[in-house]
């Protein structure tokens, strides 16, 4: 059929030949249907444009959307830019209905249900711009210096606590430093083990090269220095040469 295949087109007359051969009783029910709605013979969809006209304006912009914008998004901008460390904590994003925020008084940066994070900063920041007239950069230093101090809290209740519990007989698994110094001794093994391999081979290709005697060959520097040593004793006194001054 070659690169086509035409043979659902000819469904039809497939059908009114074999009616007509009388190898079909019948003609099948959807024969009258195909030939009322023919099936397209374009194998693909053309594609609709509408027309130009000329003199014919552009389609109004009222019924486009419009960019949507919070005061929050440059500040989360600037802030996560300095603290990039902060997308890394693990937060709770589930709320209940996309408005939790304003249920919190945030004069206040520690709210009471709420983890310290980086949207706590923003939404503190936003109150002292609003409610205090603090500038921008005002209400961020005082903003971020809250934030470090209670983080700074959060970091000494934690040692505490790790301590108590040891001192009573908890056990704790490999801290991240640990995990990533065992993981610095692998590779650092592996790499001195790939290291001593080549001196070794470069030393081996080195062996190869030099044709003389080798390094540890005893027997060898010893056959060249024995008769070096007999020429020495055996010169004559008139070949030596006039003994040095002091």
């Amino acid at each position: 059929m070659g690169r086509y295949d035409f043979r659902p087109l000819r469904v039809r007359q497939t059908a009114k030949a074999l009616f007509d051969t009388k190898r079909n009783d019948a003609l099948p029910q959807w024969y009258q249907v195909l030939g009322d709605i023919p099936p397209s013979e374009a194998l693909s969809r053309p594609v609709q444009r509408t027309p130009r006209v000329r003199g014919m304006r552009k389609p109004s912009k009222m019924f486009q959307p419009l960019p949507i914008a919070y005061p929050e998004d440059k500040l989360r901008s600037e802030f996560f830019g300095d603290h990039p460390w902060e997308l890394a904590r693990p937060r709770l994003v589930v709320e209940d209905s996309g408005n939790d925020a304003k249920a919190f008084d945030w004069s206040k940066i520690v709210q009471a249900g709420k983890q310290l994070d980086g949207e706590s900063v923003i939404q503190h920041q936003l109150w002292l711009m609003k409610n205090k007239s603090y500038s921008k950069l005002r209400a961020y230093d005082q903003a971020r210096s809250e934030f470090y101090h209670h983080r700074h809290l959060e970091d000494v209740r934690r040692r505490v606590a790790k301590e108590e519990a040891l001192h009573v007989g908890a056990y704790f698994g490999k801290g991240p430093l640990e995990v990533g110094m065992e993981l610095e001794d692998k590779a650092w093994e592996s790499w001195k083990r790939w290291a001593e391999r080549q001196i070794d081979e470069e030393q081996s290709m080195r062996a190869q090269m030099f044709s003389g005697p080798q390094e540890g060959d005893e027997a060898a520097v010893d056959q060249y220095e024995d008769p070096l040593d007999e020429l020495a004793v055996s010169e004559p006194a008139a070949l030596q040469g006039p003994p040095g001054r002091i």
